[in-house]
């Protein structure tokens, strides 16, 4: 199983090399940066794929485009609905989610790719402004998630930002596979 696979049963362990690895995608960057281009990377990432091509699986039993993009606008859902509480409440209990089950129960094979990147870009947005407004202190404040322990608002900022980067590579090595 790829360090990358996130179900909500993971065990503390994975859940910590998971957050490790997408943090070290992030590296240095300013996750402000990041996650501030993001929807724009995603138009162009989908730009010119036909119906068929969004919809390709890279493999059997893992995920098309049109996949990744709705998995990206119901995880900016996730995080905005965790940033909020976070920001409002003190020590607010966070929980995780499977996203395969989401995948499956949520219906992303039947998605519309555009549709997808049109919800997250207006999401993003949202949550920008969110983090934006906030001081250093609501940076500072923590909620704590079911399987990673305490999450600083600055924490999630470069944990969404190093799984945008993820997904967004996802996309370009799904793109190779089309031909």
């Amino acid at each position: 199983m790829s360090v990358f696979t996130n179900p909500a049963s993971q065990s503390r362990e994975q859940a910590q090399a998971y957050t490790s690895a997408v943090l070290e995608l992030l590296g240095e960057r300013d996750p402000i940066d990041v996650l501030r281009r993001t929807a724009a990377a995603l138009e162009k990432k989908i730009d010119g794929l036909s119906a068929r091509q969004l919809a390709k699986r890279e493999a059997q039993n893992k995920w098309s485009i049109k996949h990744v993009v709705r998995h990206l606008a119901d995880s900016e859902i996730v995080w905005g609905w965790r940033l909020r509480l976070t920001l409002a409440q003190d020590r607010p209990p966070i929980t995780g989610y499977d996203q395969d089950l989401w995948a499956e129960r949520l219906g992303y094979d039947k998605s519309d790719a555009k549709e997808s990147v049109a919800e997250f870009g207006v999401l993003r947005t949202s949550n920008l402004g969110l983090v934006k407004r906030a001081s250093p202190g609501d940076l500072a404040r923590v909620g704590l998630h079911s399987e990673r322990g305490e999450e600083s608002v600055a924490h999630m900022m470069r944990l969404y930002a190093g799984h945008d980067l993820l997904h967004l590579k996802q996309i370009d090595r799904i793109r190779a596979s089309l031909g």
